[in-house]
């Protein structure tokens, strides 16, 4: 048994006061935390612990109830004196004081109190900044205290070093091409919402291992970068919270709103902003923020998403929420477990094509109707040598893994256009085709290459039979389909599959209401965030009635 009069503390307060506890640290206190304090082959470093708290006290300020909880769990040890956890994820709405947090904490490891020689410790951020605003929390407590502590540290505006164990703790921007052969004894993830992709965090994390006692510390808000490393993250979190095997050794304090309600309660704000009841500058700060978002609508997505941890988007300007996107993925949302796909062998299709730039991108896709639910499969191609190709933060790298098997990265200098017609005629055969669906660019070079495939072009009267129609006036498109489009999608009845393809592609676009009261589809960011595969999918519903089955009356 493990006694700590500061975990118990936090413990009680959760079972007293159950109601400012989200559901993500109810878990972690029932599913975590008690069954760790029942099992006797850990072995807690109370004395550390409490130099810990001590340290920080007398250099730094006084710590508050979840931080000292926190706190004790990193000096847990296994049998093999192996940290019991690894990586500590920290998710605390804006104005709770995350680098007031882990600033005391990181200055102790690197101590003479902790006793770790070389026990190094960088601090990362997307931005230089971010890391640098952290890091200068240090740096303000040593100038301000000189002569205190220059028995223990020297420092400049770039690091700290520690006289004894000659530990160092610096702040670094997350370019992943300068920092092999790092030996870190801990690092420090800020604002982990700004990464895109997991490349530059696998540079600093592979320079753990080479030190004792190595550690993570992820501290973050939410952020408005979907399918990234805190989306993935939190979903591993989640199946730990919920009692899957937790091999990768997570303590995931995570603070958020329940559900979007609970936002107009202030006393639920404590679920997302466990600083709250001791900030009296922050309850006050974000009371204004909220009687602000109430005059200013469009200022509700970042109080939601930043204050509260629940991500949100402009509503009058996204083509569908991100719920309504996993819940077009997943049956079951929290365990990815994928929509069922029916047969749709010989079933009636509309195909869509977005073939904007052979030398970017390219979709093709199949849309069916199965009773009410709509079904979209495609593929999708990315040139290699595209422009914008580097710099685009989609993990092109995970393709053919699970949610990452309907797209092609071609190393050519242009997509093949023969190519991506020959993927439709091939999966042509499989259904009963009604029509393909493209815009005007490019519509005559295409045309040749489909009617050597016996492709004729749709005419509704000189050829009423054609199957490659071309849509006249793309722009269009939205104004007419993108109202049905939303209510599919809030209503369930679209199944795109586990595609993160579609996901990315849909949520990199935008409605835009014209001077004439008409929506217009646009892409978020021109050059970084595409859109192909949904377009394509929005050819292709242009075409829904004809997926509509015939009704004979006999």
């Amino acid at each position: 048994m493990i006694c700590c009069k500061e975990i118990d503390a936090y413990i009680e307060k959760y079972e007293t006061c159950p109601n400012v506890f989200n559901n993500e640290r109810k878990l972690l206190m029932e599913n975590i935390v008690k069954p760790l304090l029942k099992r006797d082959d850990i072995t807690f470093d109370e004395e550390t612990y409490y130099n810990c708290i001590k340290f920080c006290e007398r250099w730094f300020y006084k710590l508050v109830d979840y931080q000292k909880f926190i706190y004790a769990f990193v000096f847990m040890y296994d049998k093999n004196d192996i940290p019991v956890f690894r990586t500590f994820i920290i998710l605390m709405g804006r104005g709770n004081g995350k680098d007031g947090m882990i600033v005391p904490l990181i200055t102790f490891l690197s101590s003479e109190y902790y006793g770790v020689k070389g026990y190094n410790i960088d601090i990362v951020a997307t931005a230089e900044e971010q890391a640098e605003d952290t890091y200068k929390v240090l740096y303000n407590v040593l100038e301000d205290n000189k002569v205190k502590f220059r028995k223990h540290f020297y420092w400049n505006k770039e690091e700290c070093i520690n006289r004894k164990t000659k530990s160092t703790i610096k702040f670094n921007t997350s370019n992943a091409k300068t920092k092999d052969g790092k030996k870190d004894g801990a690092v420090v993830f800020n604002e982990y919402h700004g990464y895109q992709t997991d490349k530059q965090i696998k540079v600093f994390q592979s320079g753990l291992g080479k030190v004792k006692h190595p550690r993570i510390f992820i501290i973050t808000t939410q952020g408005d970068i979907r399918e990234g490393p805190l989306d993935e993250l939190l979903s591993v979190c989640n199946g730990v919270l919920n009692g899957e095997s937790n091999d990768l050794r997570y303590f995931p304090f995570l603070c958020k709103l329940d559900n979007e309600k609970e936002v107009d309660d202030p006393e639920m704000w404590k679920k997302a902003n466990p600083s709250l009841e001791f900030f009296p500058n922050l309850a006050d700060n974000m009371m204004i923020d909220y009687l602000e978002m109430q005059k200013f609508p469009s200022k509700k997505p970042e109080f939601m998403t930043k204050r509260m941890n629940l991500p949100m988007q402009r509503q009058d300007e996204i083509v569908t929420s991100w719920d309504n996107l996993l819940k077009a993925s997943y049956k079951d949302i929290k365990n990815k477990i994928e929509r069922d796909t029916p047969d749709l062998n010989r079933k009636k299709a509309v195909v869509g094509l977005d073939m904007a730039n052979l030398n970017d991108f390219a979709s093709a896709g199949f849309l069916f109707k199965v009773g009410d639910e709509y079904i979209w499969r495609h593929k999708t191609w990315i040139c290699a040598n595209g422009k914008f190709f580097n710099d685009i933060k989609f993990p092109f790298y995970l393709a053919g893994e699970e949610g990452y098997k309907d797209f092609e990265v071609v190393h050519k200098n242009s997509i093949p256009e023969e190519e991506i017609i020959s993927w439709v005629m091939n999966e042509i055969c499989k259904y009963c085709l009604k029509r393909i669906k493209m815009d005007t660019y490019q519509f005559k070079l295409y045309k040749k290459t489909f009617e050597k495939y016996g492709i004729t072009v749709y005419n509704p009267k000189t050829n009423p039979d054609g199957q490659l129609e071309m849509i006249k006036y793309p722009a269009s498109i939205a104004a007419i389909y993108a109202p049905k489009i939303e209510v599919e999608f809030e209503e369930g009845r679209i199944n795109i599959g586990n595609s993160a393809m579609m996901r990315w592609a849909v949520n990199n676009t935008k409605t835009v209401i014209q001077k004439d009261g008409n929506r217009k589809y646009e892409k978020i960011e021109p050059k970084l965030r595409k859109n192909d595969t949904f377009m394509a999918f929005v050819a292709a519903f242009s075409g829904y009635e004809l997926l509509d089955e015939e009704v004979i009356y006999v």
